[in-house]
């Protein structure tokens, strides 16, 4: 059982659609899905596979990631009533969401891009349980950058690490120590540690919490040191804050891109 799968039963439980399944037998009809606001698409993919299991076929009028505007038919839905019926709020709950994300995403590349060409912005592991894939591929859709998937991807030393073990230092030793072949990113939240973590040559330090105009100067600070490595903010960045550090950042993350994002409005409707 996939993840579709597991979404189609928690819908439909044992009993299926027993609204549906009272009002109508075999009959047949046709469907679109209708963009009711300007955004980039997402999740028609995976709208295809959840008609497909359905019963029902898809034609997709636009790609995800492609941008649309208010009234667009996206997509048209052919087949027996029950199978449309039982997929329409899946597939409508998948595009509104990811399209959200996307369009929110590529906001704030597009913002970020006109200050300074080679920054990216990125998802962070703020993301509902069960949906991650989906809302990093959105993410991606509207032109932004993943970041690591989970814990097992990359190694990132956090706050509550360099706690645990003591310093910064010795976090860093430890994680080179026990772990080949895994980039190494270390959050800082001070210059000190900043400069620290450049001078053992880790791969991303993360500036945390810091304000543009101290976070230009610490990151000027770390190339000095090594200019290899990628800084990346985040904490505090916001969609009317984020054009401030972009001209001195490689990254952006943020997780309202996947926390707090408003989806996007689409409707199915039978023709």
């Amino acid at each position: 059982m996939d993840d579709i799968d597991k979404f189609l039963k928690e819908d439909l439980g044992e009993e299926g659609d027993v609204t549906s399944n009272a009002l109508f037998n075999d009959e047949r009809t046709e469907a679109k899905i209708i963009s009711k606001e300007v955004c980039i698409v997402a999740g028609l993919e995976e709208a295809t596979m959840v008609f497909k299991r359905t019963g029902a076929e898809t034609k997709l009028l636009v790609n995800d990631g492609d941008f649309v505007k208010e009234r667009t038919v996206v997509a048209e839905i052919k087949g027996p009533m029950l199978s449309i019926l039982k997929g329409e709020r899946l597939a409508l709950n998948i595009i509104c969401r990811m399209s959200g994300i996307a369009t929110e995403t590529k906001n704030l590349v597009d913002i970020c891009k006109k200050i300074n060409p080679k920054v990216n912005v990125a998802a962070t592991r703020k993301t509902t349980p069960g949906f991650r894939k989906y809302e990093k591929k959105a993410v991606v859709l509207g032109g932004g950058e993943a970041h690591r998937f989970g814990l097992y991807d990359a190694v990132m030393i956090k706050d509550n690490h360099i706690k645990g073990v003591g310093s910064v230092e010795n976090a860093i030793e430890k994680a080179k120590q026990n772990v080949r072949d895994k980039i190494i990113e270390v959050e800082v939240e001070n210059e000190q540690d900043a400069i620290t973590a450049a001078s053992m040559n880790v791969d991303v330090i993360m500036l945390d919490n810091f304000d543009p105009k101290t976070g230009s100067s610490v990151a000027k600070k770390i190339r000095d040191i090594n200019g290899d490595i990628i800084i990346e903010i985040s904490g505090g960045v916001t969609p009317e804050n984020i054009v401030e550090y972009s001209s001195f950042a490689d990254r952006i993350s943020l997780g309202c891109l996947t926390h707090s994002i408003k989806s996007a409005d689409f409707s199915l409707e039978f023709i």
